[in-house]
């Protein structure tokens, strides 16, 4: 009945692309091109360097690696926000959250999601034919017309929400062995189970369907490969091109692989599910090669950095160490501006399109994706909003280096308002008007500071953002004047924009709920 649906879906999407392939046929058919199809697969909670393409010291992504030598390797690439919902809003509209309206993340409880009035890339694709898939976690909104099939795409196969979420004992949980859930979880058991947290309580859906709930995490790999692996074939069979959107619940916690060992503790749990990842992407590149390999362009990269909180269960950030902000407590990766919260790793591959084992040096962000994509994709970006990313197609086939000048590096939760745009990357310099560690490993939290005159760290002589500038050197007196017109320039420009605001009110009543009888439930707020 699933794989019935999926057809029924592809083939409305493909009666509606027929359309769309006989007025793109002026421009395509007498060149003998084909629309290219897209893969965007985004990594949760990935440092930069987990990939071993990166940093020598990781052997662990040989799939990633390969992809890497086969493909553009992107050094200097940034997510737009450091936690989960405000990065995937920005992919997804190629806007930051001051514009788009999501500055922090939703909740298993938050009525709204990403703004109705902000169109998605899957929307404008689907607009021009495409068959549109989204496969993995969500966390854009869940209730009513926020859900993935209300947002531009034709099929939708996850989680709502990160993994950790849902109706549990302890949300933020890690890995299993976890505290026995109490034995009023379970009023049928006549004794509580011992890793009771390999389900979770939070519901997979497909399309508007609740599959499975709770969910078990340590097959939930396995199904979302199937699925990405079926859209792919059945998406190909039908002649249209198509957008899969793959968001992957790696590296988040809580940390399980497919074959789940009781030995499996610290760091080596963290390396065999990273390896389960790099296997996943694989296969899924392996299908590209084997079906549409000609004619697709695959994206790998991350939403956020390494969550340090987390301990041996969290990931890599390589050089992006923010010693500044170490040294004085907190963590400085997730949930801050620091390198270490937004670098992230990324891999552009489409044969004979995108050269072979180029690493760049641009500076290149995941707002980067939607205006790419569009471009290439001949389609229009939606009128009468202004956008924070580029169109990067002649970095990616190797025309060009030049990437953005300036970036901006809101605030998504660990110092000063959400969405703030509290930190600059200009060319080679970066600066901090507000500085914070995020909550680490050892429980300490970085005070938040105010800078009138913002800290400015050279990041070519210091990746590790150590030692800021002197405020009294002449560098430090050239910059301080350009940094400050970038600033009032995109403020002046938000001030003009149309911007959304996101509804983060909260109602028990919106949690998606399983039967009470089900031991890694709650059907109510705890």
């Amino acid at each position: 009945m699933e794989i019935l649906f999926l057809k029924v879906l592809l083939l409305g999407a493909s009666l509606t692309g027929l359309f769309y392939s006989l007025v793109d046929f002026c421009f395509y058919g007498y060149r003998g091109l084909e629309k290219p199809n897209f893969v965007i697969i985004l990594a949760d909670d990935m440092g930069w360097g987990d990939l071993g393409a990166n940093w020598a010291e990781t052997k662990d992504t040989p799939q990633l690696d390969k992809m890497a030598s086969e493909g553009m390797r992107f050094v200097d690439f940034h997510a737009p926000a450091s936690t989960c919902s405000p990065s995937r809003a920005s992919l997804l509209t190629g806007r930051l959250g001051v514009r788009n309206g999501v500055t922090h993340n939703f909740a298993i409880s938050s009525v709204g999601g990403l703004p109705l009035n902000e169109t998605t890339l899957a929307q404008v694709l689907q607009e021009t034919g495409y068959i549109t898939g989204m496969i993995g976690k969500w966390h854009l909104g869940h209730h009513g017309p926020y859900q993935p099939n209300f947002r531009g795409f034709s099929y939708y196969f996850g989680i709502p929400y990160s993994h950790d979420m849902g109706c549990s004992d302890t949300p933020g949980y890690n890995h299993p062995p976890c505290p026995a859930c109490p034995p009023a979880a379970a009023p049928l058991q006549s004794s509580p189970r011992k890793n009771c947290y390999s389900d979770v309580g939070l519901p997979l859906y497909e399309n508007f369907n609740i599959v499975e709930q709770p969910v078990n995490l340590t097959s939930l790999t396995e199904k979302f490969a199937e699925k990405a692996l079926q859209f792919i074939q059945q998406a190909s069979d039908s002649g249209q091109p198509f957008f899969l959107y793959l968001a992957l619940t790696h590296m988040h916690v809580p940390l399980t692989v497919t074959h789940q060992s009781a030995d499996l503790k610290g760091q080596r749990v963290y390396r065999e599910s990273l390896q389960e990842m790099d296997n996943l992407v694989g296969r899924i590149k392996n299908k590209v090669d084997s079906t549409v390999k000609a004619n697709t362009f695959l994206w790998f990269t991350g939403d956020n950095g390494p969550w340090s909180q987390k301990c041996e269960l969290s990931g890599n950030a390589g050089p992006f160490t923010g010693l500044w902000q170490t040294n004085r407590g907190g963590s400085s990766t997730k949930q801050t501006t620091w390198e270490g919260g937004h670098r992230v790793p990324a891999i552009a591959y489409w044969p004979n399109k995108v050269p072979a084992n180029v690493t760049s040096t641009a500076l290149l962000s995941v707002l980067d994706i939607f205006p790419t994509v569009v471009s290439l994709a001949k389609a229009s970006l939606p009128p009468r909003r202004h956008f924070d990313g580029l169109d990067v197609s002649d970095i990616l086939f190797g025309d060009s280096q030049n990437g953005h000048r300036v970036l901006f590096h809101p605030n998504s939760g660990a110092a000063g308002s959400y969405g703030a745009l509290q930190t600059i990357r200009l060319g080679q310099y970066k600066a901090f008007y507000i500085t914070g560690g995020a909550k680490a490993c050892d429980g300490s939290l970085g005070p938040e500071q105010h800078h009138k005159l913002p800290l400015i760290f050279n990041l070519q002589e210091d990746p590790a953002e150590c030692v800021p500038l002197d405020s009294s050197s002449a560098i430090y007196q050239e910059m301080l004047p350009k940094i400050t017109e970038v600033l009032v320039d995109i403020l002046q420009d938000i001030s003009g924009d149309n911007t959304s605001v996101a509804d983060y009110s909260h109602d028990p009543s919106v949690i998606p709920c399983c039967s009470t009888l089900k031991i890694a439930c709650r059907c109510q707020l705890m």
